[in-house]
């Protein structure tokens, strides 16, 4: 009897300990039959266009007195083609390979905040690309916090005339503190180690991201600096890894009830280190929403983009874009986007068909996208 009783024990202070942790595994699947017309058409089916397909594991470890440790690896997947490429920044070569480029992470959490190390999202674009109504993906995606190069055709794979340097959504070998929230008020911060011999800083990242959260009103603050960002895609990779990236973005958005409105802007120099001279990009960016019975939602957006090269001419473009999101379930939702883009003076910027080259620019710079897929999150 004695033995069964303490055997009775140990299995339930087992399975205590077992239910302190948890894994969970999630993803998303999303693609889309998308058109693009211009003065060269393109059709195909796109991988995420309404929310990044993408396969993860995240867990959590309750380790007693308000302290719990987590892990979080995420991986971007191309639907279309099953390929592993998803997920890289402008300045990494991808591979068929599925890698968690999305983030890779590991943390202790408590009353204190959060610490995490590894590569994800930096706490500047977190604070304020979270406005974009049609999540930095798809034909409507915003520019205003493009990933690595702004400019002419910066969807393709073909050398940039005029595109200006941005920060990297991701930064990897990072460093991250996230605040409690103090009434609504929140604060992250990153420092990406540059692992350069004998000078760390010469490919050192800083960011910071505050936000406000509270009832309808939302806020976001952000600014950065990436030091010789190291581009090796198109555009000139020597060039670029001369240039320091400093920007700032500023966003919010008011609920309404009946409809949502939102509004960001983005301003960004990157100073060349042996000339001194500075590429200049800025875009601002408005959008709302409102939902359609209680499965759908209707959005609407427009973009102003201006960048100049040093010593070049300016460029502009504007974009619009209209979507709307019908939710069959908790998980799966259909879903369609227009998107229409126009350039101005020598502004070359194409519709973003998310790393696939297809399509060009009319004469008069303009180009027309049309999107209508299906999306399921598990």
């Amino acid at each position: 009897m004695k033995k069964s009783l303490i055997a009775l024990a140990a299995v339930a202070a087992s399975g205590a300990a077992f239910a302190q942790s948890s894994v969970t595994v999630f993803g998303v699947v999303d693609q889309a039959v998308s058109y693009v017309n211009g003065g060269e058409n393109w059709n195909g089916i796109n991988s995420g266009a309404n929310s990044t397909s993408r396969l993860g594991f995240r867990g959590v470890e309750d380790l007693g007195g308000g302290l719990k440790a987590n892990f979080w690896l995420e991986a971007g997947v191309l639907a279309d083609t099953g390929s592993g490429k998803s997920g890289y920044s402008a300045n990494e070569t991808s591979s068929d390979a599925l890698a968690f480029k999305r983030r890779s992470t590991i943390g202790l959490e408590g009353a204190f905040g959060e610490v995490r190390m590894g590569r994800e999202l930096t706490a500047a674009y977190n604070a304020t690309a979270r406005y974009d109504l049609f999540g930095s993906v798809g034909f409507g995606a915003s520019r205003v916090w493009n990933d690595g190069v702004l400019g002419v055709a910066a969807n393709s794979t073909t050398a940039t005339t005029n595109g200006v340097n941005l920060t990297t959504q991701r930064v990897g070998n990072m460093l991250t503190y996230v605040s409690p929230s103090f009434s609504g008020f929140k604060a992250a911060v990153n420092y990406g180690f540059g692992e350069a011999t004998g000078d760390n800083s010469k490919s050192r990242y800083i960011g910071t991201g505050l936000t406000y959260d509270n009832g309808p009103l939302s806020l976001g603050l952000s600014a950065e600096r990436q030091n010789t960002l190291n581009t090796a895609g198109a555009y000139s990779a020597t060039a670029q890894t001369t240039r320091d990236v400093t920007a700032w973005a500023l966003g919010g958005s008011y609920d309404l009830g009946v409809v949502k409105l939102l509004a960001a802007y983005r301003d960004s120099k990157a100073k060349d280190d042996v000339t001194g001279g500075k590429d200049k990009m800025k875009g601002a960016y408005i959008g709302l929403s409102a939902p359609v019975g209680a499965a759908g939602e209707v959005k609407v957006t427009y973009n102003r983009y201006e960048g100049q090269q040093f010593n070049a001419d300016k460029y502009k473009a504007d974009q619009f874009a209209l979507g709307y999101v019908h939710n069959l379930s908790k998980r799966t939702a259909v879903y369609g986007t227009y998107a229409y883009i126009k350039n101005k003076d020598d502004g070359a910027l194409a519709i973003n068909l998310n790393g696939t080259a297809g399509g060009t620019l009319k004469a008069n710079g303009s180009q027309h996208g049309l999107q209508v897929g299906v999306r399921h999150n598990f």
